[in-house]
């Protein structure tokens, strides 16, 4: 797949007002700088299409972006927001799990991991509580340009290995940089494969 087209359409913190739920959509998610809004640019082909920042916690909306007219790209909020008062955070979570529970249409949730660093325990607890609620989870590790090819192989044994010991069948691993466009055919074309599916039945 290619995006030829990435028009924003809304951005609100309410996900009852939301787009009407009749075009498939593609969640992102992550911890605060993981790298999400350039992995979301550099899917697009764009330098500005979600916001980036050195300050991490800078998404606080769910941002809905119409990709070839035919399905969105959202934007989450980060999870594990380490900034800012206690109801801005208490109000990341309820956004969240608001939006994972009730958006029938979603093909598929992203989950974004900062491939450097040891399994993070709200890592493993979202992924977990994401795929108890019959959401289809994929897992993309960023930043992969930052480390040797060794180093990277061996964070993921040990991913994977912390993985198992909660599900009995690994989820769907990308790896990605956004700085070297690297993992972006493999993302897009997973989101084109499952495109031709037919959703499965979720209890929203």
């Amino acid at each position: 797949m290619k995006i030829r087209s990435a028009e924003f359409i809304s951005s609100f913190a309410d996900v009852k007002k939301c787009p009407a739920p009749d075009l498939p959509e593609f969640a992102f998610i992550g911890r605060s700088n993981v790298g999400k809004s350039s992995l979301i640019n550099m899917l697009a082909h764009s330098n500005s299409l979600a916001k980036t920042s050195s300050t991490p916690g800078k998404t606080q909306t769910i941002n809905h972006f119409l990709i070839n007219k035919t399905w969105y790209l959202v934007d989450l909020p980060g999870y594990g927001f380490a900034k800012g008062s206690k109801t801005k955070r208490a109000g990341f979570g309820q956004m969240i799990e608001d939006y994972v529970l009730k958006r029938e249409n979603l093909g598929c949730l992203f989950v974004l991991i900062d491939s450097r660093l040891p399994p993070q325990a709200n890592d493993l607890n979202f992924i977990e509580w994401a795929g108890s609620k019959d959401v289809a989870v994929a897992l993309i590790f960023t930043k992969i340009d930052k480390l040797k090819q060794g180093e990277l192989q061996k964070n993921l044994k040990v991913y994977e290995k912390a993985l198992l010991l909660r599900w009995e069948e690994l989820p769907a691993i990308i790896l990605s940089s956004a700085a070297k466009s690297q993992g972006k055919d493999e993302i897009l074309d997973f989101i084109d494969e499952a495109l031709k599916e037919p959703f499965p039945e979720r209890k929203v």
